[in-house]
């Protein structure tokens, strides 16, 4: 009996029915979720375009700080601290000693040329002129007698002479006759001469009685007494100040400028001063002088600047002090911006305007008068522009050329976060490799 039985189809090989359905449903299971990644990464693709088409210039102007060109007037200025004297002053002292007998004007009264101020006591260098004076007298005295003694020795002598042509007298008698005549010559003109010298001792002990009158040698106010009434004043050492007249009507500023800044200041540059407690009222001049030997306060060399003031309500005084700037230069209803937001090129130097390297001062940065600076457009976006520097103090700088008014300008950057700088991860750390971990 025959074993032999046909095979059902699709038994080839030993394969079970069923197999490949099987096969076919597992392959439709691991395509599905790679499906789905891919959707999700199509998605987060298309997101982030949008964000980056919509939302990144937003938040780049976020990122950053911004100011506004705008109008107004600037000025480079040297300050300086100084003081007020009055330009022309006098110190009235005395030229004889003696007490001060009287004292005829105080301090803050207002004097004329010529006008009496005190008088020292007169009666030691009156009673010289009075001795003098006598002894005068006495010398004249002594001239006409001797001018008589003369002439009649002139008479004696011209007799002697007729008596010798008649040789009625002798040779002996003629020359004593001469003698005594030459005597009494010799004896006047002494007496002239002593009346000369003492002419001369009464004209200065007369200019020593002058001198206890004291008389204001110009008009002006007086500022200060040295000497009070009553007080002895010597003046065989140097003469004593009595009391000091100034001119109040144009005042001169004493400012005292570090040895750094002195280069900049020119003979006839303007400057004006504020005082304290003054509201910020501005005085005017033109600098006057810069004398050349400095002074040294606690080893900073200082030299001093001189300018004038007009003064007509004597609303400035004596001793004030003063708040100095000196106008290196101006710009006056000019575009405006802050120096942070004056930059150069990457390779030129410092990005920004602040401290130059090592601690200069920045706008030596800008000194060709060319500079970069970031503008923030309508949309958010910031470009990089060339513009034109003028006028530039610490604080702002003229934009000639390149700017309107009204533009922003970036002036610096926001400070990120702690968080923000988490979730970036490692791209904001600083020295960061390739990997974006530290090299």
């Amino acid at each position: 009996m025959s074993s032999d039985v046909e095979a059902p189809p699709g038994a080839n090989n030993g394969a079970s029915p069923g197999k490949p359905e099987r096969a076919r449903s597992r392959l439709s299971r691991l395509a599905l979720p790679a499906l789905i990644l891919a959707v999700c990464a199509a998605l987060a693709g298309g997101g982030y375009y949008a964000w980056r088409t919509w939302f990144a210039a937003d938040d780049a102007a976020k990122s950053v700080l911004t100011a506004v060109a705008t109008r107004g007037n600037l000025e480079d200025t040297v300050t300086a601290t100084g003081t007020l004297q009055p330009k022309d002053f006098v110190d009235v002292g005395t030229q004889v000693s003696g007490q001060l007998k009287t004292l005829l004007v105080d301090v803050g009264a207002v004097v004329k040329k010529g006008q009496l101020l005190a008088e020292i006591d007169p009666s030691v260098y009156q009673a010289k002129v009075d001795g003098d004076q006598a002894q005068l007298l006495n010398q004249h005295a002594q001239l006409a007698d001797r001018q008589a003694q003369l002439a009649l020795a002139d008479l004696q002598f011209a007799r002697q002479q007729n008596m010798m042509r008649d040789d009625a007298t002798t040779a002996e008698a003629l020359q004593s006759a001469e003698a005594t005549r030459k005597s009494a010559l010799a004896q006047m003109d002494s007496v002239k001469a002593q009346i000369q010298q003492t002419g001369s001792t009464l004209r200065g002990d007369e200019a020593n009685l002058g001198y206890t009158k004291i008389y204001a040698p110009i008009a002006g106010t007086v500022v200060s007494q040295a000497a009070k009434q009553g007080q002895t004043l010597n003046a065989n050492q140097q003469a004593p100040i009595v009391m000091r007249i100034a001119d109040l009507s144009t005042m001169t500023v004493q400012a005292q400028v570090s040895e750094a800044d002195v280069p900049k200041l020119k003979v006839g540059m303007d400057v004006y001063f504020t005082t304290l407690g003054g509201d910020n009222r501005r005085f005017y001049g033109k600098l006057r002088q810069i004398p050349p030997t400095p002074t040294v306060v606690n080893n900073v060399v200082l030299y001093d600047a001189l300018f004038d003031v007009a003064n007509p309500n004597q609303a400035l005084m004596t001793q004030m002090t003063a708040q100095v700037f000196f106008i290196v230069s101006s710009a006056k209803d000019a575009v405006l911006v802050p120096l942070p937001a004056l930059h150069q090129a990457a390779a030129a130097g410092p990005k920004r305007g602040g401290r130059g390297t090592n601690g200069s001062d920045p706008r030596n940065q800008f000194a060709n008068g060319s500079a970069l600076v970031g503008v923030v457009d309508a949309d958010g976006k910031v470009t990089e522009r060339e513009v034109k520097v003028g006028v530039m103090n610490r604080v702002s700088a003229q934009i000639v050329s390149g700017l309107e008014p009204g533009e922003k300008v970036v002036v610096g950057t926001k400070a990120v976060a702690p968080a923000a700088r988490a979730q970036t991860g490692s791209s904001l750390t600083p020295n960061a490799g390739p990997g974006g971990g530290r090299p």
